[in-house]
Parts: C-alpha cells; sequence; structure tokens
C-alpha cells in the first residue's frame, strides 16, 4: 500500500488587521477572496489561487509584535518565497509591492546567481520575490 501524506492546505498568517493585510496579498499576488469573504467584518479572511485553490488565510490577533530579523530579539520565523522569470520583473514586482506598502528589507538583486529582494508585509511578515 503506497504510503499517504496529508497536503498543504494553505499558509496562515496572524495580522492585527486582517481585511489590510489580506488585501495587501491578494493585490500583490492576483489572488480572489473566498466566497463570503470579499467584503464585512470577518476574523478568518482566504485568498483562493485563479483556480480556487486556497493558498494564503490571515487569522486576526489582538497584538502582533514584528519581526525584528535579520538581527534583534524577535525572528521571522517564517517566510513567504515568490518567483519570478526575469530580472526585468523583480525590478517590476519591486515597484508594486512598495507601492503597495511592501518595506525593502534586503536587496540582493545584483547577485549574478540569485537575484532577490526581502521585504516585509505591511504587518511585519518578511517576505522573499527571487528570480527563479
Amino acid at each position: 500500500m503506497p504510503e499517504r501524506f496529508p497536503r498543504l492546505r494553505q499558509v496562515v498568517l496572524d495580522a492585527t488587521d486582517v481585511r489590510a493585510l489580506a488585501e495587501f496579498y491578494r493585490r500583490l499576488l492576483g489572488f480572489a477572496y473566498r466566497p463570503g469573504d470579499e467584503t464585512g467584518e470577518h476574523d478568518w479572511l482566504v485568498l483562493n489561487d485563479a483556480s480556487g485553490v486556497p493558498r494564503l488565510a490571515f487569522q486576526q490577533v489582538e497584538t502582533l509584535p514584528p519581526p525584528t530579523w535579520p538581527t534583534g530579539p524577535r525572528p521571522q520565523m517564517l517566510h513567504l518565497d515568490l518567483t519570478v522569470a526575469t530580472r526585468a520583473e523583480l525590478d517590476e514586482q519591486h515597484e508594486r509591492a512598495t507601492a503597495l506598502g511592501a518595506r525593502l528589507l534586503a536587496d540582493e538583486a545584483a547577485d549574478p546567481e540569485e537575484p532577490l529582494r526581502v521585504y516585509a508585509d505591511p504587518a511585519g511578515h518578511p517576505f522573499c520575490v527571487f528570480v527563479g
């Protein structure tokens, strides 16, 4: 009998404002709200990809001390890796991410082997965009 494994459903991010953080990632990644999550007050929101598969969820919390990564007392604990096809697209997505409220943490775009940039989302969660 073949070995069975659980499937990863989605990644969940804590947020003190779930709507604002969900909206940031919806606009950054082109995802759509799960039916019923588009409007109203929620303490849990889900974003689906274009095929309707849940990818990210957001859970309301009272407080959320942001990571101090790469230095300081609070590590990042988890981060998202996003990829683009070309260096030009990396630059294009940099403009989009920062316009949506991302904060640049590290810029390795000139790295010849793996160009990337590291950001903090509006809640402070780190994420990377790299050419892959």
